[in-house]
């Protein structure tokens, strides 16, 4: 019942397309035309800088062909320097070779390729027919390596049409001062632009271009379909455009993208999409559902997800092995130029996967109330930020900030790193971005006021998380004026200090000159005779040990205290007696 379903849903998708989708599609063809196609196809290879010692080299070719029509090839090494060169393919292939006396060739005896020339009598000793030659990949590289001592290059070739040697050595340069690497040939997808040493010329893949180009110079869009009965299963896209480009990638079920750095590039596809960085990669679910692989399916398909009218190119893929790399050829027509954002504008940095992001900054943690772009930032103050655009139809992507920078501005140039704290902002109440706070009063010794701020931002799907691309804006700051003060103020703890001391130096003096005061008066300062004080048991002035001051009391004493003292001073002499 599903598949009736989606069967029916394809169904109307081709019949609302096929009104204005119809004079947009193309039939592929192999003919090579004005353009050629626009992607360079690359396959499995590896390359060394092995080198017998007899200074001859060790190559193998592996020939791949899809169509025995064209199964046929030439090889010209009459310029190459020496070398052993391996040949296997799985097909029936017929080759023309041109070698010099320096060059051996070796087939499996029981091999499929036919070679012409290279059984005259000339190059009779330099043509080797192997029994039981390997043709899978690695056993073939293990019995060229314990047979010649090592591999100078394995290369894929599919659908070739002309091999010829550049005269230059083959072996792989390596840095100076550096030893030489292994012997052994380690299979990986390669470019076969970077060996030098060879020039390769091969029948197109299928491809085509509609009548009616994309009428906007900044965007087109680039459809790849691989064939059901192919065995392609990996494919790996490298897409370093300098405009937006949307790829609509269509594959057998089982297929696997990657995109390594799809720069300024938009996606679909009816398989799982690997977005690979040095750090992280996750992967996004297919999009859509496809079964066919009929070429004007594909396009109107295309045409219809993206919403557009027209496309840029159509590849379609049927080759032997099961991994590739598509990388998209430079556009060699005029690029348009960037616009530069006007002022008052927040600048925006396109991500990897055509995300426009921009930074806005906001006064408080409610995000409310935003600042403006031409506003200067105190640097006392802490400021909240945004990251926010817009992600690829309905992906819903986390984001993360991961560092920010500041960049300054003018002849004195300076970068430091901006310390900031991330906001929780959840996917599902808060999408397509992504927020944080710093304060500028954290840096020290800032010295310009004009600065570049730029953020790296990370996408997270689940909990797989890739690189997303950087977002910047231009930050201008300014330090606080300082308020004066109404009246005189403490500053600091040293005047608290000061102070405290200065007190307490003052009640010491004092209550050292109250002491010396008492000590050569004798009297208690402001104390009269018959003070309580007097009596005290233990005090030095009281009781008879006290001394009169004066034997000639003023006339302001009372008589009581006349005659009290006279008493007093009587009583021994009559005890005397």
């Amino acid at each position: 019942m599903e598949d009736c379903v989606t069967r029916f849903a394809l169904f109307l998708c081709i019949i609302a397309t096929t009104a204005f989708a119809t004079s947009q599609t193309c039939t592929p063809g192999t003919s090579k035309g004005e353009k050629g196609s626009p992607w360079i196809v690359n396959e499995i290879g590896c390359w060394t800088s092995f080198v017998r010692e007899d200074k001859a080299e060790v190559h193998i070719f592996k020939l791949n062909f899809n169509n025995p029509e064209n199964a046929i090839f030439q090889i010209n090494l009459t310029d190459a320097k020496p070398m052993h060169l391996i040949l296997t393919s799985a097909e029936t292939a017929y080759g023309l070779c041109y070698l010099n006396s320096k060059v051996h060739l070796y087939t499996n005896q029981n091999s499929t390729i036919t070679l012409h020339n290279a059984k005259e009598q000339s190059f009779q000793r330099n043509f080797h027919l192997i029994q039981g030659l390997p043709s899978e990949e690695e056993e073939l590289i293990k019995w060229a390596t314990e047979t010649f001592g090592g591999v100078t290059s394995f290369a894929t070739l599919s659908n070739v049409d002309h091999i010829t040697s550049t005269g230059t050595q083959g072996e792989r340069h390596l840095c100076k001062g550096t030893k030489p690497g292994s012997p052994i040939c380690t299979l990986e997808i390669e470019d076969l632009l970077e060996k030098h040493f060879m020039k390769i010329q091969s029948n197109p893949i299928k491809f085509c271009f509609p009548q009616q180009q994309a009428s906007s110079p900044e965007t087109e869009l680039h459809i790849i379909n691989i064939a059901e009965n192919s065995s392609i299963r990996n494919v790996s896209l490298h897409v370093h455009a300098k405009k937006q480009t949307r790829v609509f990638m269509r594959g057998p079920q089982g297929t696997m993208w990657t995109f390594i750095n799809p720069q300024h590039t938009s996606f679909a596809s009816n398989n799982e999409i690997t977005l690979n960085h040095a750090s992280a990669s996750h992967k996004i679910p297919p999009a859509l559902t496809l079964t066919s692989d009929t070429a004007s399916d594909v396009q109107r398909m295309a045409l219809y997800h993206f919403k557009v009218s027209t496309f840029a190119s159509y590849t379609e893929l049927e080759l032997k092995e099961s991994r590739i790399s598509l990388v998209l050829k430079k556009n060699e027509s005029p690029t348009v130029a960037p616009s530069v954002p006007a002022p008052g504008n927040p600048v925006a940095t396109n991500s990897p996967t055509q995300i426009p992001m921009v930074i806005m900054l906001y006064t408080a943690a409610d995000y409310q109330t935003p600042i403006d772009f031409n506003t200067k930032i105190q640097t006392n103050k802490r400021i909240f930020a945004e990251i926010s655009g817009n992600t690829l139809g309905s992906l819903v992507l986390t984001w993360k900030v991961t560092k920010c920078i500041l960049r300054s501005k003018g002849s004195c140039l300076a970068e430091k790193n901006l310390p900031f704290f991330p906001v929780d902002c959840p996917s599902n109440s808060c999408p397509n971005r992504a927020r944080f706070t710093f304060s500028i009063e954290q840096l020290q010794e800032l010295s310009s006021t004009t600065w570049d701020m730029e953020c790296d931002v990370s996408f997270c799907y689940t909990e797989q998380c890739a690189y997303g691309g950087k977002a910047s804006r231009n930050l201008e700051f300014t330090q606080p004026c300082p308020e004066a003060p109404t009246e005189p103020c403490i500053n600091g703890l040293p005047g608290v200090l000061g102070i405290a001391f200065g007190g307490f130096l003052i009640g010491v003096l004092l209550v050292g000159a109250l002491w010396f005061i008492k000590i050569k008066t004798g009297y208690p300062t402001g104390l009269e005779m018959n003070s309580t004080v007097v009596n005290i048991p233990g005090c030095p002035c009281s009781g008879a040990k006290r001394q009169p001051v004066s034997t000639n009391p003023s006339p302001s004493e009372n008589s009581s205290a006349n005659a009290s003292i006279g008493s007093t001073q009587s009583t021994p002499t009559s005890s005397m007696a």
